[in-house]
């Protein structure tokens, strides 16, 4: 079951279930202004002239008289005073019962009439009655008839609520459709923020979320996360700019003291060049991160000519350090990017691989891809993520500064590629880097 609430429930189910309150409401108040419910009273049951009209025929094809069907008897068993005029469209009548006086005056005109409903003022309503056209076996009829009296407004009332369930479902169906569609239309600006908003990362500071095409009451939100985002890209400034400023200053008193324990006579200083070193590249790695945002220049990049100058350039740390390498590059690989960069990715591998991998080490360049193989202890499957990490070491006591795979992960994602730590084919490991081609 998704976490995520969804919007059609609060705009299908709720509406309907106010607008099913609302129309029986309505449709009560309606009615009962129609039926005049404060001055109502009971009516005459309108459904005794069929079974009238079906008691009715003719006698010698000419008058009319009353047969006695089984209607007509159940009907006369359960109301002691009923009585009804018949009337034909030629003036000939038949009656049953006791007519009260006002209605005998309607003799002969019945047949003028269609319909109506009649009722005394007062209780007990004897001379309520009904109107109605109907056609039995004797013909087209006009009935006057008083029968068992009913609550005609509350009859009204029932079957006019009996509406509602139609013209609900009609709505319902209605809200099943066009609601969805309204929703999506109305929040199109919301998705395309949200399109917006994936492409934002560290990397591409400096961009905010188009408030332009997003419904009003969502303005805010989006104006929230916009100020969030400035917020964000003023601290990540300062933080750089805090960075680059201390790496910078450290670089001049790292190099005297570097010159001074090289040119000490005691031994104990000149052991501590490692530990000056270390303190040296790591200030330039700093300066390198910060450089990443500044002094890119992309071009078209000779991956083969790129890796043989970086190992030339390293061949004599190698060599002092007891290491070989080799170089085995496939004519025409080439890549788009920063070549500045590039060789700083490649001397990281390359000096992470001397200080911690074996004796030998290989560098393979194809197609657009470079990588580095070492021949040593390798990198347990569950760290070879994490080395990607600031500051982190497999060994506690490595002599790395922890932060050359990071700077590699940065320049290679900030080129579009990937850089991936890999099992060598018998030991050891292999650090790949996959650019973009040209």
């Amino acid at each position: 079951m998704s976490r995520y609430r969804s919007l059609k429930r609060p705009l299908i189910v709720f509406p309907l279930l106010f607008n099913l309150l609302m129309l029986l409401v309505a449709f009560t108040v309606l009615i009962s202004v129609a039926v005049r419910v404060d001055s109502g009273g009971p009516y005459a049951d309108e459904q005794i002239t069929r079974i009238i009209a079906a008691a009715v025929t003719r006698h010698d094809h000419d008058s009319l008289t009353i047969r006695q069907t089984p209607q007509l008897m159940a009907l006369r068993a359960e109301t002691a005073d009923l009585w009804f005029v018949v009337e034909d469209d030629a003036g000939r009548s038949v009656s049953f019962g006791q007519v009260p006086e006002p209605y005998r005056a309607f003799a002969g005109r019945l047949a003028d009439l269609s319909y109506a409903q009649l009722r005394d003022r007062r209780a007990p309503y004897v001379l309520a009655a009904v109107v109605r056209r109907e056609t039995g076996p004797a013909g087209p009829l006009t009935i006057l008839a008083h029968g068992k009296l009913t609550e005609l407004s509350f009859i009204i009332l029932m079957g006019s609520n009996l509406m509602v369930a139609p013209t609900f479902l009609l709505l319902a169906l209605t809200s099943l459709i066009v609601t969805p569609w309204i929703v999506r239309r109305s929040l199109a600006g919301v998705s395309h923020i949200a399109q917006e908003a994936e492409q934002i990362d560290a990397h591409r500071r400096g961009r905010r979320l188009n408030e332009t095409h997003v419904p009003k009451e969502i303005v805010p939100l989006v104006n929230a996360v916009n100020d969030a985002l400035r917020r964000l890209d003023e601290g990540y400034e300062r933080q750089r700019r805090f960075i680059a400023s201390a790496a910078h200053e450290l670089r001049t008193p790292i190099a005297i003291l570097a010159a001074k324990v090289e040119v000490d006579s005691s031994a104990a200083v000149r052991n501590l060049a490692g530990d000056v070193q270390r303190l040296a590249t790591l200030a330039e790695q700093l300066l390198d991160i910060q450089r990443l945002d500044t002094d890119r220049h992309d071009e078209k990049v000779d991956l083969g000519a790129l890796v043989r100058r970086v190992v030339a350039e390293l061949v004599p740390l190698l060599i002092a350090a007891g290491r070989t390498i080799e170089v085995k590059a496939q004519q025409g690989a080439c890549c788009r990017g920063d070549a500045a960069a590039l060789e700083r990715v490649l001397t990281n591998l390359i000096q992470n691989a001397v200080e911690h991998g074996g004796r030998h080490i290989v560098v393979r360049v194809s197609s657009a891809a470079f990588e580095v193989e070492d021949d040593g202890p390798g990198i347990p499957p569950e760290e070879r993520e994490r080395v990607f990490e600031p500051f982190h070491r497999l060994r506690p006591r490595s002599t790395g500064s922890g932060l050359g795979l990071n700077l590699v992960q940065q320049v290679v994602e900030r080129h579009g590629g990937r850089a991936t730590i890999l099992a060598g084919d018998h030991r050891g490991t292999i650090a790949r880097v996959e650019l973009s081609g040209c």
